[in-house]
Parts: structure tokens; C-alpha cells; sequence
């Protein structure tokens, strides 16, 4: 890696919030370094898949095409005029202070900093059903960057469980891609969705996109479903068994299932890093504590969904948030915010309607029977 002249600022993540960072700083005359897992920026929600890809980007990323094409030709663009470092394939694995240890495809490397911003996004969040050790369960996750990434569907007939934005999703992309898609079944009745119309009116073009999306299921979509097992055999999976709304039992054959209960802000590194964090209610997770900028203090910053899960529209405007802040703090002169912050706010806004409408499932996790596989590793010695 080239020598970076002083203040080096190191820029976890490249999905959107982790590419407005770098362009933010960029802009002001800096050359940030930008480590990533993956081996060419977007992130995951903009995934890029391998070159030779035949599918466009209009069948990738869906009315999202535009932002996420903006994304890549911003960044690419900014790595060849040589205005950023981008390491590639590299996960830091320690953050001691004022320096991280990388694991590159090269090895491990030390990398020190004077500002950090992560940017580290947020995976997918899975309630235990009974069975779902079972050959042939993924996360809502995995069966979107399969089908992203390599254009395939991970079972030849597919239920999809849980609740959130990403199930309809999912499900919508699965369904347009050619996949059979048997059911897809949320655990959120309508009533409960209906909680969150205030919150979600705060975004109508995005809530009516995603009502359209739903229409798209037809028949395949059941609200307020009860999970009960995933049936399975010495193969894998072969049946998801609920009851409906109204009580009545169910059994969908299959042979995979993909579930997931919105996203988990991955905060692994701000604990390394030492961030403190509380205990947010509505979504029921510990998340970092940072000012409206995204300052967690000691010359870490945070953006995007690590800190506020506000999907990928409002990580760009954190990471823009957050290199501004960078830029204040270090004496940089620095872009106006204004309109970021009132932007954030209504975000948060339509964030808090999906965290209503869409609920983390706490009765279903309570009344898990007794021998139900709650951590693979339960029966290691």
C-alpha cells in the first residue's frame, strides 16, 4: 500500500453509506483508505456479480438500478484516478486502538488511523423454528445474494418465512427470476401492519413500491401465520408446517426454506472499537450510541445500517453525515448538513412505521418447545 499523508482516515464498509463517506472526504482534498470483504464495492444490498454477468442491472437491483449503477461508477471511478485506496477482500479481525489488523488476500496487515469510519451494514436476523438446523434453511440473505450474485434459486421449490420488507422482497425477486416460490409466509398479521401507516407514510412512493411488490406474490402470501416445524429428512428439507390466520393447519412441501425477521446492525467492530451501546426497544437490539452525525467518540464514526437500520437510501446520507463530521472535528472545512439531517429524520420516521407494522416475533421465540436447536453448537462436548 502507498503512503498515505496524515490525518489517515480508514473507512470500513463499501456498500452506500461506506462510498459517500469516501466520496465526502475525497471532495474535501483527503484520501481515504477503504477496506471492504468484498471484492468490488456496493455492498450488499448493490452486490455486483462476477464479470461475464449477463443479467442487467435492471433485473439486479429492480427500480433501484439507477442509484445503485450511480454507486459503482462513483466508486470505481475515485479507485482509478488512484483518490482512494481500496482493499478488497479484506476483513479486519482486531481494532486496538488507532490501528486495525486486516486479513487481505495477501495476509494480515496492520493499518493505522487517525479517524475511523464504519460503515459495516447488517445481516440478517433469524428467530429459531423447530427444525431450521435442517440442510437446506438460509437466511432471507443468502437466497437474495445467490440469486444477485450467481443468478441462482438455492431450492427447486421454496418457502420463504418471517417478516419485514426483505421477505416480500425476496420473495418478489424469486417469483420474477422464475423460481417456484410455494409460499411466503409472515409472521406479522395485517392488523399489526396497519400499526405502523403513520410511520410508513412518511415514504408513500416507497411504501406503494413495496405494496406492489406484495401483489406480485398473489396467492403465495399469508400474513399473521403461526410457524410450528420444519419437516425434514436425511437429505433436508421437505415441508414448512404453520397455521394460518384463522388457526387452520398447514404443510408446504419443499426443499428450501429461506427466513429472516428484518436486519441486525453488524456492530461487532464498534465493539471492538470500543463504542459503548444501549438497548433499543423497538428493535429490540443493543446498538451503538452515537450523536446525530454519527460521532461514537474517541475518533470513531459510524454510519449507515451498523448504527440506524434505515436501508440503503439512508446510509448514503449517514456516510455523508458522518465524513462531514470527520471533516468538522479535524478542522476541514465542511459541506452543508441541513438538508441531510431533515432527510434522516424522515427516514426515521419510515423506519419506525416498519419496525411497528413488522415486528420482531418475542411470543413465537417464548413458546419454543424444549428440545428445539437454539445454537448449532448446543451438542458439542
Amino acid at each position: 500500500m502507498s503512503e498515505i499523508l496524515s490525518p489517515r482516515i480508514v473507512i470500513v464498509g463499501a456498500g452506500p453509506a461506506g462510498i459517500r463517506a469516501a466520496a465526502t472526504l475525497v471532495e474535501a482534498g483527503l484520501h481515504p483508505v477503504v477496506i471492504d470483504e468484498g471484492q468490488r464495492a456496493g455492498g450488499q444490498i448493490y452486490r455486483r456479480p462476477p464479470d461475464g454477468f449477463t443479467r442487467t442491472a435492471k433485473q439486479l437491483y429492480g427500480s433501484e438500478a439507477a442509484k445503485a449503477r450511480a454507486l459503482h461508477l462513483l466508486f470505481d471511478r475515485l479507485a482509478e484516478e488512484g483518490r482512494l485506496t481500496h482493499c478488497a477482500a479484506s476483513s479486519v479481525i482486531a481494532a486496538p486502538g488507532g490501528r486495525l489488523h486486516v486479513l487481505g488476500e495477501g495476509g494480515v496487515q496492520v493499518i493505522f488511523y487517525d479517524r475511523l469510519i464504519l460503515a459495516t451494514g447488517a445481516s440478517d436476523r433469524v428467530a429459531p423454528v423447530p427444525g431450521w438446523q435442517s440442510a437446506g434453511v438460509y437466511s432471507l440473505g443468502a437466497a437474495q445474494i445467490a440469486l444477485k450474485a450467481q443468478g441462482v434459486a438455492l431450492g427447486r421449490r421454496i418457502v420463504l418465512i418471517g417478516s419485514g420488507p426483505l421477505l416480500t422482497l425476496v420473495g418478489a425477486q424469486l417469483v420474477k427470476a422464475g423460481a417456484d416460490v410455494a409460499a411466503v409466509l409472515d409472521t406479522s398479521s395485517w392488523r399489526q401492519q396497519m400499526r405502523g401507516f403513520w410511520g410508513l407514510a412518511a415514504r408513500p412512493v416507497v411504501a406503494l413500491r413495496g405494496l406492489a411488490l406484495r401483489a406480485r406474490l398473489g396467492g403465495r402470501y399469508h400474513a399473521g401465520v403461526t410457524l410450528e416445524r420444519i419437516e425434514a429428512d436425511g437429505t433436508g428439507v421437505t415441508a414448512m408446517r404453520w397455521r394460518d390466520a384463522g388457526g387452520r393447519q398447514r404443510l408446504t412441501s419443499c426443499d428450501m426454506i429461506g427466513m429472516g425477521w428484518h436486519l441486525r446492525a453488524e456492530t461487532h467492530l464498534a465493539d471492538l472499537a470500543g463504542c459503548d451501546f444501549t438497548y433499543d426497544e423497538q428493535w429490540r437490539q443493543w446498538l451503538p450510541k452515537t450523536d446525530r452525525m454519527g460521532r461514537a467518540g474517541n475518533g470513531v464514526y459510524l454510519a449507515g445500517d451498523g448504527v440506524r437500520l434505515l436501508g440503503a437510501d439512508g446510509a448514503e446520507i449517514a456516510g455523508r453525515l458522518a465524513a462531514a463530521a470527520c471533516l468538522a472535528d479535524l478542522g476541514f472545512p465542511t459541506p452543508a448538513t441541513s438538508t441531510d439531517l431533515r432527510k434522516l429524520a424522515r427516514l426515521e420516521r419510515f423506519a419506525h412505521g416498519l419496525a411497528c407494522a413488522f415486528p420482531w416475533p418475542p411470543a413465537m421465540v417464548r413458546a419454543l418447545p424444549d428440545d428445539a436447536v437454539v445454537c448449532r453448537f448446543e451438542s458439542v462436548n
